[in-house]
């Protein structure tokens, strides 16, 4: 006679698997520096897949860039650009010492947007809006470089990926042993709106710390940080509240830039003290 097996082991054992892969998939990307960012992650890919992809997008966009004549062309702005960039990513090796073998990349794209990014790898880009637009000081234009370079020390992109598939995974997996035709798609949807959601507020305001150290061991002044998120509300008017949007909201990234800045001060008047 064949043994029935009932539904409730077979969703223990699921689970038991299902926690042994995110155990082996658990690291962390970066040392703490004195801001504390060295908290475990969930990293189901490889960075060289990740870093590749990004340098295939990154290559495709300044190439789009180019022949629309958008790329660079404002030789001052460019220069004004790499320059700051290049002290922060010096100061890149706090955090990730392997970092200075990244291929870094950094351009500039003639654009109203208020937007900046740095892909997988240090593949950089500022739109000339956001410079223009909110007039930013260089050490304003450091806290921005620096919070997205934080980005991809961080990794966020590849965590991102690795909790999608984690979740895809678990939704597939509970879906199935509950019987419930359509219970994945729901799951998903959820998962989409508040799950997904609340890992990009926590990325955002990671990003935020470690950029602010990164600017301040720079030699730019971690204050900015507060100037710079008045400029962003002004332009930001009729933004969704904090709990619907994938970023923080302005007032409270004032109010943690306030909280860190006796931690990196001392660390910017040590980098003025190195210049001068």
């Amino acid at each position: 006679m064949t043994p029935v097996v009932s539904p409730a082991p077979l969703r223990v054992a699921a689970c038991v698997l299902a926690a042994c892969a995110l155990m082996a998939g658990c690291a962390t990307t970066t040392q703490s520096g004195v801001v504390g960012a060295d908290r475990s992650q969930l990293l189901l890919i490889s960075s060289g897949e990740l870093d590749q992809m990004a340098a295939k997008q990154y290559a495709q966009l300044t190439q789009q860039a180019a022949s629309k004549h958008v790329l660079n062309t404002d030789p001052a702005m460019t220069a004004r650009v790499r320059t700051i960039s290049n002290r922060l990513i010096a100061q890149s090796k706090v955090f990730r010492p392997d970092a200075a073998n990244w291929r870094w990349e950094v351009n500039v794209i003639q654009s109203n947007q208020l937007n900046a990014f740095c892909m997988p790898g240090g593949k950089i880009a500022v739109f000339s809006g956001l410079i223009t637009q909110l007039k930013l000081t260089d050490d304003e234009l450091a806290i921005v470089i620096g919070h997205e370079i934080a980005h991809a020390l961080r990794e966020h992109s590849r965590e991102q990926v690795s909790q999608a598939i984690a979740a895809q995974a678990a939704i597939g997996v509970g879906a199935a042993l509950l019987g419930i035709q359509g219970a994945g798609d729901v799951a998903s949807m959820g998962y989409q709106a508040l799950v997904a959601t609340k890992f990009s507020r926590s990325h955002e305001s990671e990003a935020d710390r470690i950029g602010l150290e990164l600017t301040a061991r720079a030699g730019y002044d971690p204050r900015a940080g507060i100037t710079l998120w008045r400029k962003m509300l002004a332009a930001e008017k009729g933004a969704p509240p904090e709990f619907l949007s994938s970023h923080p909201a302005g007032q409270s990234r004032i109010q943690e830039i306030d909280a860190l800045l006796p931690a990196v001060m001392p660390l910017y008047e040590q980098a003025r003290g190195k210049r001068s």
